[in-house]
């Protein structure tokens, strides 16, 4: 089932403060970048953050949950979709956490 466009709009404007947040319709469902990096998704209304060593510590004991069938868990996000700060500084943390994208390669 994929994702109301209300709540994809919902989540990015909660974590526009941290970053230049650009979310990309990928397989009917979103995922989210933030300053040129992939940190999360948004699947079935349901929002996903890579996981990280500082985004566990920020989390404390965050629910771990697949976005999709076979995907690897990632921390699901649900109670403090309302808190603009919060999620703001765990995309943060997140993104500081996640190595640099791999430049593209230039096509022939």
């Amino acid at each position: 089932m994929a994702s109301d466009s209300y709540f994809v709009e919902y989540v990015v404007e909660q974590i526009s403060p941290a970053g230049d947040i650009i979310c990309k319709k990928m397989f009917g469902e979103y995922g989210l970048y933030c300053d040129g990096k992939f940190f999360g998704m948004i699947c079935d209304d349901k929002f996903f953050v890579k996981p990280t060593a500082p985004g566990k510590t920020y989390i404390g004991t965050p629910t771990e949950a697949p976005p999709y069938p076979g995907a690897k868990n990632c921390f699901l996000i649900e109670e403090q979709l309302d808190d603009s700060a919060w999620l703001s500084e765990l995309v943060r943390l997140t993104v500081a956490a996640l190595p640099e994208p791999k430049p593209k390669k230039k096509k022939k």
